[in-house]
């Protein structure tokens, strides 16, 4: 990597990485339900409570492509994703290869850590997004029933909807998965990668 990329990376991707995270972050919050399940707010009327891990269609291991949008600004992260019916720890890397974070789904419990990203980063989130691209249809139609959303899903894309409004759409095929979100604005996608 030539000097300019490296200096371009640091002045450029880290500023904006840290701005999409507090943004994304300060739009929503997140606790626990009374049974001391996890949630997140997908509208601001709506309460998602996370699914177990039991619920995955099909366990990933493998590098992903990491890229996101927020705003007209794009930035892009190598990502381990190891998920299955017990769990999912993903670990994302700069292009030279450095940690930037983990995150670790298991037994209901969420640990996060990342000297990059800003403590304000609900994973919550991150993990809801990923449910809603990687769980099985059946358990995400019944959890989004219970909070006032409708999923639609045609194997290929998914849509979450209140009403008639169209909250996510996901885009899944063989090697990719890309989520917008129209409500918050901001979209990302993960794609088979070989680092």
């Amino acid at each position: 990597m030539s000097c300019k990329k490296s200096v371009f990376l640091s002045i450029t991707v880290i500023p904006l990485l840290f701005t999409i995270t507090a943004i994304l972050s300060s739009c929503v919050s997140a606790a626990k339900a009374k049974d001391g399940s996890l949630y997140v707010w997908l509208t601001n009327s709506s309460r998602f409570i996370l699914l177990p891990a039991q619920y995955i269609e099909n366990p990933i291991n493998g590098f992903q492509l990491f890229s996101a949008a927020y705003d007209k600004q794009e930035f892009q992260v190598n990502a381990l994703v190891i998920a299955d019916g017990t769990g999912m720890n993903m670990t994302l890397f700069n292009e030279l290869g450095a940690n930037m974070g983990e995150l670790s789904w298991r037994n209901g419990e969420i640990y996060f850590s990342s000297s990059v990203f800003p403590k304000s980063l609900k994973p919550e989130y991150i993990i809801a997004d990923f449910q809603l691209c990687f769980y099985e249809s059946a358990a995400l139609a019944k959890a989004l029933k219970d909070c006032g959303l409708v999923l639609e899903d045609t194997g290929g894309l998914r849509r979450v909807l209140k009403g008639k409004t169209v909250i996510m759409e996901i885009e899944k095929n063989m090697n990719s998965v890309k989520i917008t979100n129209h409500l918050r604005g901001y979209s990302y996608s993960l794609e088979d990668s070989v680092m």
